[in-house]
């Protein structure tokens, strides 16, 4: 059994791995498959693309449809092959069809059993982070600001970043999809539907213009296949030739002359003859373009550049740099997105920060000592840290059932980066059960976890409530934490600078759920004696 003190960082992948990578999306389905070149760095190998149809609905999408499902669920039977070829390990992420539907749980549980893929859920601001991941491989604008404008089937993502860092993001329930079916879905194309869906998307436009001007950017990258099919379009007016899509740029006024065609053509039979537009995006074509032409627009965009690279590339990399040592909250002083989000939102209460950052250390030193009982990774360690930085974030709202407000605010404040909605879940959980009730089937967000999910929320909350105890004075008295195995029992070594007895008494009333847990018996010995090693979490 280890004693803590480890940082529990699991080294990155090395140059040769394979990843594979599914975004998928409300129109269609894309499959990346990398293979790493260094731990920050891929190349594509392969590439798949089918458009599914998931998501349709002129306001919000609530359902999927059985049909759509079912397409859905081929299609990733038929991307894990394809990731089986090159033995790559697949991640998977949703966004604002699945992210929206009441019936999520269907399509994300076929997707489990019937095509072996789990599915990720992600928020509008997680979608755009990836996204913005994804173009910076591919545009060499490491010195400019960015803006960049993905229009998907059910949402547009707008985002200002300047090298890796994202300064600002909006996710709008405004797509081509989601356009169409409320604007066009009678033909022929009228230039009253055309007037109403100007301003609807007009309407929708003012926040992310005032927050665009306020950070201001030097280039605009459209990264959707509406901007891509948009951008072949204009090229072909132009008399160009070529394969290649990636990196070609269009003007505003040739955008608008994209436009004008696509509304001279009044019906899907007629857009099928104009050159350059993919025919399986006729139907859809004129909504997403007339979306981008009112945001160039409204955010004077006069010249834009097209990226083939996007969510599933930022994906790529993402995953390489959750593998990455330098990736994690549980090490000091680490830059990555998801540590400094999580430190930002643990801002709420300022007052209570030398108290969390001291529960995170104790909570980390006990994680690492019991690693043989619980038998949980990295992943779970990351969870546990976050968790301990957060439980009392809910004080900014009322004292009085904090750990409750703590769970809202976690759940629904739109700061923690880099992580899915799963994750977020988890973390909120963790940090809800920290005090107070332990996890019940009755509580309805607990009982919709899967039965390993549960596991890991009452194992960490059962770790978490012992930290939190251990400095219960707020004095970090309890300096240091390790244990060992008496018989059937677990020992935890309380290291304690001074007076530990209310520490010790409290941990006592606390230990029920630990010892449920990781199903031993908890028992708590103190000494006042310095450790050889001070080494922290």
């Amino acid at each position: 059994m280890t004693t803590g003190g480890s940082d529990g960082a699991s080294a990155g992948p090395g140059p040769g791995q394979v990843l594979a990578a599914i975004d998928i999306g409300t129109n269609s389905f894309h499959l990346v498959v990398a293979r790493t070149t260094s731990a920050v760095a891929f190349e594509i190998i392969a590439r798949e693309k089918e458009v599914v149809r998931l998501g349709s609905g002129s306001g919000d999408m609530k359902r999927l449809a059985p049909a759509a499902i079912d397409r859905g669920v081929d299609a990733l039977r038929r991307f894990r092959r394809i990731a089986e070829i090159s033995d790559a390990g697949v991640r998977a992420i949703a966004t604002s069809a699945v992210r929206e539907a009441d019936n999520r749980d269907e399509f994300l549980r076929r997707a489990r059993d019937e095509a072996g893929v789990e599915v990720e859920v992600v928020s509008g601001l997680e979608e755009a982070r990836l996204i913005h991941l994804g173009v910076l491989q591919d545009v060499a604008a490491a010195d400019v600001r960015l803006l960049v404008i993905d229009i998907g089937g059910g949402s547009t993502e707008f985002v200002v970043g300047e090298g890796t860092e994202m300064l600002a993001a909006r996710s709008l329930k405004l797509g081509a999809i989601r356009l169409s079916d409320r604007f066009f879905a009678e033909e022929p194309l009228t230039s009253g539907q055309v007037k109403r869906c100007r301003t609807h998307v007009r309407a929708y436009l003012g926040p992310v213009v005032r927050e665009v001007r306020r950070h201001g950017f030097d280039v605009a990258i459209g990264s959707s296949g509406t901007i891509l099919s948009v951008a072949e379009m204009a090229r072909q007016r132009r008399g160009e030739s070529g394969r290649a899509v990636s990196n070609i740029t269009f003007t505003r006024k040739e955008l608008g002359k994209v436009v004008a065609t696509l509304l001279d053509a009044t019906t899907v039979k007629q857009r099928l003859k104009v050159p350059g537009l993919d025919a399986r995006r006729a139907d859809i074509i004129v909504a997403g373009a007339i979306l981008l032409e009112e945001a160039a627009a409204a955010l004077g965009i006069e010249e834009m550049t097209a990226s083939d690279y996007a969510l599933r590339e930022g994906l790529v990399l993402d995953t390489l740099q959750r593998s990455s040592p330098s990736s994690s909250l549980i090490g000091e002083g680490t830059a990555d997105i998801r540590s400094r989000s999580v430190r930002r939102l643990s801002q709420l209460c300022p007052e209570e920060r030398d108290h969390a950052e001291h529960c995170r250390r104790l909570a980390l030193e006990l994680f690492d000592a019991t690693t043989e009982l619980h038998d949980l990774g990295g992943e779970a360690r990351e969870f546990l840290a976050a968790a301990a930085l957060l439980a009392n974030v809910g004080i900014a709202i009322s004292h009085e059932r904090h750990h409750l407000h703590s769970y809202y605010v976690i759940r629904h404040a739109e700061h923690l980066r880099g992580f899915t909605q799963r994750e977020v879940e988890l973390i909120a959980q963790v940090a809800r059960y920290h005090r107070k009730s332990v996890p019940k089937a009755k509580h309805q967000a607990f009982a919709s976890l899967s039965s390993v999910d549960q596991r890991l929320v009452r194992t960490l909350a059962g770790i978490l409530r012992i930290a939190v105890a251990l400095d219960r004075t707020h004095a970090g008295v309890v300096q240091r934490l390790a244990c060992r195995r008496e018989g059937s029992a677990l020992v935890v070594e309380v290291h304690a600078g001074g007076e530990a007895s209310l520490e010790l008494y409290t941990a006592e009333e606390r230990k029920e759920l630990l010892q449920s847990a990781l199903e031993v018996d908890v028992r708590f010995q103190a000494t006042s004696s310095a450790p050889p090693s001070l080494a922290g979490g």
